[in-house]
């Protein structure tokens, strides 16, 4: 019964009239079955929207159960990630701590080597200031000239090229006491000495700027008259390559034990031999020979070559010495010692040199 039937009832029922109890009862039993109807209706509405709205409610919470359950891994994840991550860190940070105290472990090592270095250096630079300074080509120093010394017995030199007195002419005459009579004193003839102005203008010229350029008039005077000519021997292309060697200090002189003295073969007659002088060509008895740079070839030289060249290089040496600021003398002192290296080659061109005493 739905709600027409019910509305047609009751207008049936206002018609009948109220003189008809049978017809109220009928109504009201209408009326209550349609309540009930109603009600039922009602709850089963309500039942299934609440069933949809459970259903919704469920599905809703099985999909916040899946984030959830999504958001957990992912917590957990980022845990682990950041867990790896700052034992990483402090891997690394332990690693470069480690690394750190290594290389400031070696760095203070090898201060202290460079500072122990230094030490050496600057006591050896010390010694050496002072064997420069008081070593000059006129009296040098045989530590720092090796070249000088021979394979002897590095004995003192003696001049062969002046007059030797007889030993009856420089002896007394006995007397009638039969007692010789005292040697005569032999008195030396003072030497002294006057400054060229041209040759010290020179100097001065050269030495405000010292250099090896032999393009100065200072050098290219003395590069004429003593250098050349000194170095001048017979093997012309040999006496070039001594003279470059000289000019940059790469000329080795050494002694030869005459014990150990090799055979004669072709190949030693290019560079002379212990007999043959490889710059002259003349037959003389070679105690020397040289080496120029880092070649391997030697060269047998007489002892007049090697005055010859040795006077060469103690002019070269003393100029450098000028050049890099070593000698702490005035002007005029080393002028004069230039002059008297340049003396020294001109006689070791003539011919005069000092020999070792046997």
């Amino acid at each position: 019964m739905n709600d027409i039937d019910v509305y047609c009832a009751d207008l049936w029922l206002c018609q009948a009239g109220p003189t008809s109890g049978r017809g109220h009862g009928q109504l009201s039993r209408l009326r209550s079955s349609s309540l009930e109807i109603k009600e039922k209706e009602i709850r089963e509405k309500g039942s299934e929207i609440l069933r949809e709205q459970l259903d919704a409610a469920k599905k809703e919470l099985k999909l916040k159960d899946k984030e959830c359950e999504r958001l957990s891994q992912v917590r957990n994840q980022l845990e682990q990630e950041l867990e790896e991550l700052t034992a990483s860190l402090f891997e690394e940070a332990h690693k470069m701590v480690r690394e750190a105290n290594v290389k400031q472990a070696a760095a203070e090592k090898q201060l202290k080597e460079a500072q122990g270095k230094i030490d050496v250096l600057q006591a050896e630079v010390t010694a050496l200031k002072t064997l420069v300074l008081t070593s000059t080509p006129s009296s040098p120093n045989r530590q720092l000239h090796p070249q000088l010394q021979s394979s002897g017995t590095r004995g003192a030199y003696k001049h062969v090229g002046g007059h030797v007195r007889n030993k009856s002419a420089s002896g007394g005459f006995p007397t009638s006491s039969g007692k010789p009579e005292p040697s005569p004193v032999s008195v030396q003839p003072k030497e002294d000495r006057e400054i060229d102005s041209v040759l010290f203008a020179e100097f001065l010229m050269w030495k405000e700027h010292p250099s090896l350029d032999r393009s100065s008039a200072f050098l290219s005077r003395i590069y004429s008259e003593e250098i050349g000519p000194c170095l001048s021997f017979t093997r012309s292309e040999l006496s070039q390559l001594v003279q470059s060697a000289v000019e940059s200090n790469s000329l080795t002189i050494e002694p030869v034990a005459m014990s150990a003295l090799p055979m004669v073969k072709a190949s030693a007659i290019e560079c002379g031999g212990p007999k043959k002088c490889a710059l002259s060509g003349m037959s003389r008895l070679c105690r020397h020979r040289i080496k120029l740079g880092d070649k391997g070839s030697y060269y047998y030289i007489s002892p007049s070559s090697r005055a010859r060249i040795t006077a060469v290089c103690n002019f070269f040496t003393y100029i450098r010495y000028i050049q890099q600021g070593l000698v702490r003398h005035d002007a005029e002192q080393m002028f004069w010692e230039v002059m008297r290296l340049r003396r020294e080659m001109t006689v070791a061109k003539l011919g005069f040199y000092l020999t070792d005493q046997g």
